[in-house]
């Protein structure tokens, strides 16, 4: 049987190049927009939580970046908490609802269907993180329309 014969690895041991950067640091010229749009069941995987901190990276490059949550994706921006609103049930289990009040807090935007809180969960406009604007089911396809005419980068989610 062969042997590996090499020492474990140590916590603080790097197992990649982390530092090396490939591609320029890429900033947002003045007026560039962003939009990511948010059509995936929350918490069924990593999605949500992955592109709100794309949300914010393109925030702070600079981007004018606002963030939709439509379908099942307006379960993303609902208060959560246990066994009350904002109480944290283990680490990690408030990880989506922080990044969406951080990026909120750094001035970008978002916005929830109506249709889909209503319609598809039973949740009125008080259940969303403060800040969320809700919007009628019809700005949501406009909303995707503005800002491909003002040139936005838009990256669509889709799980369901």
């Amino acid at each position: 049987m062969p042997s590996v014969d090499i020492a474990h690895y140590k916590d603080g041991d790097f197992l990649v190049n982390y530092e090396e950067k490939v591609f320029e640091d890429v900033k947002a010229e003045p007026g560039e927009k962003a939009l990511i749009t948010f059509h995936t069941i929350a918490f069924e995987g990593s999605i949500g939580l992955v592109n709100m901190l794309q949300a914010k990276r393109l925030q702070r490059k600079g981007f004018e970046t606002k963030v939709l949550l439509y379908g099942p994706g307006v379960q993303l921006g609902v208060q959560r908490g246990f066994p009350t609103l904002g109480a944290e049930a283990f680490p990690g289990h408030l990880a989506v609802n922080k990044q969406i009040k951080a990026f909120i807090e750094e001035g970008g935007e978002v916005y929830a269907c109506r249709f889909a809180l209503q319609a598809l969960y039973g949740q009125t406009e008080k259940a969303l993180i403060e800040g969320i604007r809700p919007i009628n089911p019809l700005d949501v396809m406009d909303l995707r329309l503005l800002m491909r005419r003002e040139g936005a980068l838009i990256i669509d989610t889709w799980t369901a």
